[in-house]
């Protein structure tokens, strides 16, 4: 293939220092900036998945993680496994609250179902062989259609090799493609987690705030056949032998020190075109932060005096939570900012500079043009659908998808619908068992009658005729008879038996179609109409995805004209980011918000005994006695416990293995401060800052709860 358009770009480019969620592929190209910030490796060491430090660093399906003994030890942080702690406890052994230690491997827990670890083995590009020369001719639906048989047909390929999970990402808004190859682990077990008044210290109150206390760091272990092979959860599974994994640290990092993170950030914004800033900060983080503040409401309510239900919804509260702050915190800087304006010259000033010339770069113009006019009717369904689609129950939409499923097993597994194919059956066998423990009916009756008096309260002519019927929703109900037209729901579906949504797994279109089930008959009821709506979808998708790619070639060959680098944004694929530790301004006491370390004197001073603040007693005393061990810093007069840095992090790096120059683990990113976060749309190298927990907190507080197996396996002890 013709060189990449990346590679084009960089060809005479510099980038801001620290700026940039890059490749590993790209680092040789940026090997200045990474020797200038500090690097001591070769940067093209960095490029070798198999080889060490890469072939160490994992995900987890939405978090980062890496292995950090011969055993298949995986540290992460403690928000990245709440999930499981949360399955696994219960208001008789309340690990959440308490922190759990396996002393043995005997002891190890099952993580939460479908839980992964993936270990990334080989990248290819495969641009020519999604959109090949029949597919480019393509538009709308048949353009998705055609790259979505291509994307199944490599796949299919690559997974030829069991155990194994292959993905085609697109980057540069589907300029290019590439093929990802990953082990799939799919035995996943819970070894550590620290009390949650260390791992979720300062809770929502702190997410997302400097100074931070938080000792957010968790540990997992991976497990193999007795062959070495993935294979599912069985007492006869062994601990997963990485061929790499990371060293920890002898000595901590101070200011100034170069420091790396490896991890697979999810998304980010930056080529997003003037309009698409503009819909999302007018209306779609504004109507996210009030859903998500409503169902946080509800559910602290309806789960108040049920020890039980407030287990059940603890990982789902902390979500919520997170991007409701998240999301706000962007608001506010999006309205102290000129980011709309900015973008706005900056796409003038690109389509000046294509309407400029009688080459080649005409042919952009009408893709620009087109983009626009197909974004704003999306924005305009998205408008639209918004009420509808928050008023389904969840067991509707359970329902729903086990009901394409079925309609899907009947065609051969290369025409099933992405997401729908042999690959995915152990996706919806782990869905359909987690809701044991992440679903009560009380929460999710007041959760419906919320978006269901919203949807209800459109005139008719808003309303989708298809759902009322199926659902039973006429004009003009009032509280009452809504929340009766749910309990009777309710009372009419078995859906909530695990027993029940195991055995839709299997289940034929017809037997679905013959339930009595209101669910089941409602998801069978809306199935056509469902294809419809999507097949519409994917007809403008098509176009967009056509137009997009156009309006990224322009983009990328502009900037290229200006000699500015284009790294493509993140897509939950592996990524390197590179800064240094640096605070916002200088000193060593708490008291200073913005130093670049905190130390356990901050966790004494903010400690209240309660709530979110409830640091636990044994810290508590050590902290008092001035038991800091080998992990004194006499700058600091303490142990430090978290530190900032010019990392490039987003949403997915949670968990990334932060390394120093020699690539041994000194930390582990957890968080961006609030003022920063809108960086997923506009990188400012003067506020972005990243949030670790440091290393040499980590193990103090491991020596402190005893967890001298878990030193020891890591070379500490």
């Amino acid at each position: 293939m013709k060189k990449s358009l990346l590679a084009l770009a960089l060809a005479s480019s510099a980038v801001f220092a620290n700026e940039g969620m890059w490749m590993p592929k790209q680092l040789p190209e940026i090997a200045p900036q990474l020797k200038a910030a500090g690097l001591e490796l070769d940067p093209a060491s960095l490029t070798k998945l198999t080889e060490f430090p890469m072939a160490a660093v994992v995900s987890l399906g939405g978090c980062s993680a890496s292995f950090v003994s011969p055993q298949g030890l995986v540290a992460t942080n403690h928000h990245c496994a709440y999930g499981s702690i949360a399955h696994n406890a219960t208001a008789e052994n309340d690990i959440l609250t308490n922190g759990f230690l396996a002393r043995s491997m005997d002891e190890e827990l099952q993580a939460r179902p479908g839980s992964r670890i993936f270990v990334t083995k080989a990248v290819q590009e495969v641009t020519d062989k999604v959109i090949d020369a029949s597919t480019a001719k393509l538009s709308g639906k048949k353009r998705v259609d055609a790259i979505e048989a291509n994307q199944k047909a490599l796949v299919a390929e690559c997974e030829k090799d069991e155990g194994h999970r292959c993905t085609v990402s697109a980057f540069y808004g589907s300029l290019e493609y590439y093929m990802i190859k990953q082990l799939e682990i799919k035995d996943v077990r819970l070894v550590h987690a620290p009390p949650s008044g260390v791992g979720k210290f300062g809770g929502d109150t702190d997410n997302w705030m400097w100074p931070r206390h938080t000792g957010d760091y968790s540990f997992y272990r991976a497990y193999v056949s007795p062959e070495g092979k993935s294979a599912d959860f069985s007492q006869d599974n062994v601990p997963y032998q990485p061929d790499f994994h990371l060293t920890i640290a002898k000595q901590g990092v101070k200011e100034g020190d170069f420091v790396m993170a490896l991890g697979y950030p999810g998304r980010t914004n930056r080529h997003r075109l003037p309009s698409e800033v503009a819909e999302t900060f007018e209306w779609s983080y504004p109507t996210v932060v009030q859903d998500y503040r409503d169902a946080l409401d509800i559910i602290a309510r309806e789960t108040a005096d049920n020890k039980d239900a407030e287990l059940k919804y603890a990982s789902r509260v902390a979500g919520l939570n997170n991007y409701m702050k998240n999301r706000q915190g962007m608001l506010d800087s999006f309205a102290d900012s000129d980011l709309l304006a900015r973008k706005q010259a900056e796409h003038a000033e690109l389509t000046a500079w294509v309407n400029s010339s009688r080459d080649n770069k005409k042919a952009y113009a009408k893709d620009l043009a087109a983009i626009e006019k197909l974004l704003a009717e999306r924005h305009s369904n998205d408008r639209k659908e918004h009420l509808l689609d928050a008023a389904a129950p969840r067991l509707l939409g359970t329902a729903r998808a086990l009901y394409r499923l079925a309609q899907e097993n009947t065609k051969p597994d290369n025409e099933r619908k992405a997401g729908f194919q042999e690959r995915d059956l152990p996706k919806f066998k782990s869905y359909v068992a987690a809701m044991e423990r992440n679903f009560d009916v009380s929460v999710e009756k007041a959760l419906d009658l919320h978006d269901l008096k919203k949807y209800a309260a459109q005139p008719k002519k808003l309303r989708d005729s298809h759902f009322d019927k199926a659902l039973g929703v006429k004009d003009n109900m009032s509280e009452a008879q809504l929340q009766a037209l749910i309990d009777s729901w309710y009372a009419n579906t078995s859906l909530t038996s695990l027993e029940s949504r195991e055995a839709l797994l299997t289940a034929t279109p017809e037997q679905f179609a013959q339930s009595d089930d209101v669910f089941v008959k409602a998801a069978v009821a809306l199935y056509k109409q469902d294809r419809k709506r999507e097949a519409d979808e994917e007809e403008l998708a098509g176009k967009i995805q056509q137009a997009y790619a156009s309006y990224m070639r322009a983009k990328i060959a502009f900037m290229h004209s200006q000699g500015k680098a284009v790294y493509p944004d993140a897509n939950s694929t592996l990524r390197v980011t590179f800064g240094n530790v640096k605070g916002r301004a200088h000193g060593t006491e708490d008291g200073n918000a913005w130093a670049p370390f905190t130390t356990l004197r901050g966790i004494t001073q903010k400690a209240t005994g309660e709530g979110e603040f409830n640091a636990p007693q044994k810290q508590l005393d050590a902290i008092n006695a001035k038991q800091y061990g080998a992990y004194k810093v006499d700058s600091l007069n303490s142990v430090p416990v978290n530190y900032l840095a010019t990392l490039d992090i987003t949403g997915g790096n949670s968990g990334s293995a932060v390394l120093n120059s020699k690539a041994e683990l000194v930390g582990l990113a957890f968080d961006g401060t609030l003022d920063s976060i809108i960086s997923d749309w506009d990188f400012n190298p003067a506020n972005t800052r990243s949030i670790q927990v440091d290393h040499r907190f980590m193990l103090w507080q491991m020596e402190l709860d005893g967890a001298d197996n878990l030193l020891k396996e890591m070379g500490v002890k």
